[in-house]
């Protein structure tokens, strides 16, 4: 049966409009409000537990799927990391308390002053979307270590959104009931997140084995520590640039700004 498409008045014959994409006049039923509450609210319409499921599997393969076209079942990579971000960020400060852990602990070392403490308990407690934040920046670093390997800087951008992902992932399956367990325990916990950051080169190198079934795990790894090495280095200019900053700021402003900066 044809139907009169409701935005363009163009004829419908199958389930979509050939000539704006409208999909095709139905009545509002239960079955449409359920399904409209699903979508708009995890949009878990097939895509996200199948995506879920994929990337625990195999993060690098997934990644490869859709970036060279297998889209259709798949959830939208950015779209995925940051619901995975937002949801890693409310366990880790509603639930664990995460923010207030890292201050008591960074303010019981005496090494740093309020700001830095501040500034790094920060850092700790919303790591999620910090990585999040830097995923344009890393897929700089990334496409300049595999820059002969064929991918743009854009699907770099979606690769890396995937590895963020699986680490998410992780993290709420595995790190978050442990860092929930030691929450009491300061020193044993900081070790402990501590020790899970060494995990991301691990993270990586399987990540890319799985994009790359073709190249060996050798020169897998030497791109790792290259990307690595390249972080390292962006980061170590950062702190140099923004210590420079730091000193202007005091000059300009005096002895004041100094009162910040000492130890508490």
């Amino acid at each position: 049966m044809e139907y009169t498409c409701q935005n363009c008045n163009n004829i419908i014959i199958e389930n979509f409009c050939g000539n704006c994409g409208q999909k095709k006049f139905k009545r509002i039923d239960k079955k449409y409000v359920l399904d409209e509450v699903q979508y708009s609210l995890i949009h878990t319409n097939k895509g996200f537990l199948y995506s879920a499921k994929k990337i625990i599997k195999n993060p690098g393969k997934t990644a490869h799927e859709f970036i060279y076209g297998n889209r259709v079942n798949h959830y939208k990579p950015l779209l995925l990391v940051f619901l995975l971000s937002g949801i890693s960020t409310f366990i880790s400060i509603k639930i664990i308390g995460l923010d207030k852990i890292m201050t008591n602990y960074y303010t019981a070392q005496h090494m740093n002053s309020k700001l830095m403490n501040d500034i790094q308990a920060i850092m700790s407690s919303y790591n999620s979307i910090i990585m999040l934040m830097l995923i344009p920046i890393i897929s700089i670093f990334t496409k300049l270590a595999l820059r002969k390997w064929g991918q743009n800087y854009y699907e770099h951008i979606i690769m890396n959104a995937y590895a963020l992902s699986f680490y998410i992932f992780l993290s709420i399956i595995f790190l978050y009931p442990i860092m929930f367990l030691f929450r009491t325990n300061v020193n044993a916990y900081a070790i402990f997140t501590g020790l899970t950051m060494l995990t991301l080169p691990l993270i990586s190198i399987w990540f890319y084995k799985g994009f790359y079934p073709d190249k060996s795990l050798k020169t897998i790894i030497i791109k790792v520590l290259l990307i690595v090495g390249l972080i390292i280095l962006a980061y170590i200019l950062f702190i140099i640039i923004a210590a420079v900053i730091g000193l202007i700021a005091a000059i300009i402003i005096g002895p004041e700004a100094l009162k910040y900066l000492k130890p508490q």
